[in-house]
Formats: C-alpha cells, structure tokens, sequence
C-alpha cells in the first residue's frame, strides 16, 4: 500500500502550516506584527519590519535569532541548523525547529521569545 499522494500531502503541509500560524499570532498578540508575506517556501512574520520566524509548510519553525547563540540553541531538543535547499545551510541564527518539538504553546513560546530578543536588538535604536 503506498503512501498519500503529493496533493494530499500538499494539502496536509498547508494544514499543519495554518495551525503554527494560528498558535504564532496568538502567541504573538501583544507584539506589533508589521504583516505576513512568502519566504523561504513558508509565511513569514514580520515585526517591526524584520523577519521574525516563519512558519513551514511541514509544521517545522524557521526561528531567526542572534547568530552568538546559534551553537546553545542549536542543542535544544528539534533544532537543527536551517537549510535554503538540500545541502545549503543558512548559516548562523537560522534554525528549523521540528514540529514535534513545537507541539506544546511553552516550547514554542521559547522559540518565540529568543526570536524577539534578537528582533529587539535590531530593531531598537542605539543609544
């Protein structure tokens, strides 16, 4: 017996992609979300202009934040270094974070806080 076909499986994606939306912009209520766009095959929260995280078509996060704690958050349970194709790593601060690893609103607003503390830095005047 095989496996869904690639409609289904599409379909599947943009599920579980809407359900990470949903948690994000609820989870994000109290911040000043600029607007969603298409990035990186996934929607993309902007606050204060800046890319915040996106949410991916598998349910996975993509977190932005400070590249000086990409090696300690790259430990976390799920996170593994973030990847534009097969092969092509990001580079440091960008980390897919696996659903499973999301599934509960304390994990993901871990995420969420180390991509707003990055966002803050850049997006705060200096002083």
């Amino acid at each position: 017996m095989s496996g869904p076909t690639g409609a289904v499986r599409e379909q599947q994606g943009k599920q579980e992609q809407e359900a990470l939306l949903t948690r994000l912009r609820e989870l994000l209520h109290d911040e000043p979300i600029s607007r969603e766009i298409a990035m990186f095959g996934a929607r993309a929260i902007m606050v204060r202009d800046k890319m915040l995280c996106c949410a991916r078509k598998d349910g996975n996060l993509l977190a932005h934040i400070d590249p000086a704690d990409d090696a300690e958050m790259s430990r976390q349970p799920g996170a593994s270094p973030a990847e534009m194709g097969p092969g092509r790593e990001m580079g440091p601060g960008w980390l897919n974070v696996a659903a499973d690893s999301i599934a509960d609103d304390d994990r993901l607003r871990f995420w969420l806080d180390a991509c707003l503390a990055f966002n803050r830095a850049k997006t705060q005047p200096q002083s």
